[in-house]
């Protein structure tokens, strides 16, 4: 077997696990949860206090710079054990849909060299009540709705006229 059929078969196993459920991807940690001994996610209060925190400041206003500069100043480490958060992990904590209570399987896929968003290339498998949530599917709503608008404001991109 080659490199690029071994590649295909592990490929094609994890995608069979995707579709019967029975991929080990659905119980993977992420902050805010600790991998219990029977291999069941459940919540971890302290962190899961500090999503609630990140949750709320985004939809109270604060950008994603203040958020990070707000754990900073509380002292919070970041998921990577680091004493300072940085924009892009507060914004896929914002994004990560398994706060509530919810794992998306395949959100991204590989074309060889780099990962890609999956935006409906290949299926992709939603599981749901596969762990307590910890953020409401109101406020994982309302989080999203206000990450397309500051995201579609036209304030928040930047234009550059290019000559030619």
């Amino acid at each position: 077997m080659n490199v690029i059929q071994k590649s295909e078969a592990i490929k094609n196993g994890l995608r069979k696990g995707f579709q019967d459920g029975s991929s080990k991807m659905a119980k993977r940690k992420c902050y805010g949860y600790e991998v219990s001994s029977d291999g069941e996610l459940e919540i971890n209060p302290d962190e899961a206090k500090v999503v609630s925190w990140i949750f709320e400041r985004y939809l109270a206003g604060d950008s994603l710079g203040k958020i990070a500069a707000g754990l900073e100043r509380q002292g919070i480490p970041s998921p990577t054990g680091r004493p300072k958060w940085n924009r892009e992990a507060i914004d896929k904590l914002l994004s990560n849909e398994k706060y509530t209570g919810r794992v998306l399987l395949q959100k991204t896929v590989s074309t060889g060299a780099v990962q890609i968003d999956n935006d409906g290339l290949m299926d992709r498998f939603l599981y749901t009540d596969t762990h307590k949530a910890i953020i409401s599917d109101a406020i994982f709503a309302a989080v999203q709705r206000e990450k397309q608008k500051r995201g579609n404001n036209p304030e928040n991109k930047i234009a550059i006229k290019l000559t030619f």
